[in-house]
């Protein structure tokens, strides 16, 4: 029995190519599959029962097949919505449909026995809220900015006094429009003279500003670590809204203080892996430099200049599972 990789993504992701490759070019046996392609593009019969205590079973793709008790290894990257699947459907079939597919196959893929995931979806779920993630960081002694999530108009000019100037950001991502496009809405300065009761509507995310010299994306695959001091040529508050290819990059050492935390961190969500976005208020030699901003479990990294490092830890871990080399 041949230990396999399963690659979960869509099509079109980068990030996951450069994983894929590195496979590859050891011959590590990999299967991509989207599991919105189901039907004529993902066709697959899983079975348990009597004398069974696993599920065992073939996932067959448009170029490839594979045993549900070959797969050693899952990379869970960033699989198109099932919901994409069936929006041709009416309102109420396309529900069906797509919860059907999403506890049955979803199901399936998300409880494959022994598998090594990284990260595992429900994981992800679980770390991928800003106040767990603030609150984690701060009972492992990583310094965060003063933050408040509220309803509440009061509240908010009330923490703006104290507080100010005040970042407002948003918590997820901005969902897909009628056209079918994505948006985005930036860590932005506001003027809490604006601040009326139509905060009552929604939760919204308010920080103190950082006094920050910089930011830092940290990457962490396992045990590695890596680390890149990104500014914006403009200066812009929020570095990922300007054009991506005219930023700066220097690689920066992490503090051990820090390090250690970040592995906590994510032992704590039961995450493999994880990027980490920190503001510095120094020249980041010390521990109380780096501001905790947030980690995204399910982060993009490919654009990194070290890509190429993160690539290897990455087939690393994934080689090792189907080595029977264990998780971390």
């Amino acid at each position: 029995m041949a230990s396999t990789v399963l690659v979960v993504t869509a099509l079109e992701d980068v990030t996951a190519d450069w994983v894929i490759t590195a496979l590859n070019e050891r011959e590590v046996p990999v299967i991509r599959l989207d599991p919105a392609d189901i039907g004529a593009g993902l066709v697959f019969g899983a079975r348990i029962g009597a004398g069974s205590s696993a599920w065992g079973g073939r996932l067959v793709t448009g170029s490839r097949e594979v045993e549900l008790g070959e797969v050693t290894a899952v990379y869970y990257r960033r699989p198109t919505p099932y919901a994409a699947r069936y929006g041709h459907l009416p309102a109420q079939a396309r529900g069906f449909a797509t919860a059907e597919a999403r506890h049955g196959l979803g199901g399936v893929l998300n409880h494959l026995h022994g598998a090594f995931y990284v990260n595992h979806p429900s994981a992800v779920t679980a770390a991928d809220f800003k106040p767990a993630q603030l609150q984690q960081a701060a009972q492992l002694g990583l310094t965060i900015p003063p933050t408040l999530v509220t309803n509440d108009v009061e509240q908010a000019r009330k923490f703006a006094a104290g507080h100010g100037p005040v970042i407002y950001k948003t918590f997820r991502g901005l969902p897909t429009g009628e056209d079918g496009h994505t948006g985005a809405i930036w860590a932005q300065c506001v003027d809490p003279d604006t601040f009326d009761d139509s905060l009552a509507v929604t939760a919204h995310l308010f920080q103190g500003e950082v006094p920050k010299t910089g930011d830092v994306r940290v990457t962490v695959v396992g045990r590695r670590v890596f680390a890149q001091q990104i500014a914006a040529p403009d200066g812009a508050l929020d570095w990922r809204r300007g054009d991506w290819d005219a930023l700066l990059h220097a690689p920066i050492a992490v503090p051990a203080p820090v390090e250690a935390a970040l592995h906590r961190y994510l032992a704590a969500f039961d995450l493999v892996f994880g990027c980490f976005d920190f503001a510095l208020t120094g020249d980041g030699d010390a521990a109380d430099d780096w501001v905790f901003i947030e980690c995204n479990p399910n982060g993009q990294w490919g654009w990194l200049p070290d890509v190429g490092d993160i690539t290897t830890a990455f087939a690393d871990i994934l080689s090792r599972a189907t080595e029977g080399g264990g998780a971390r």
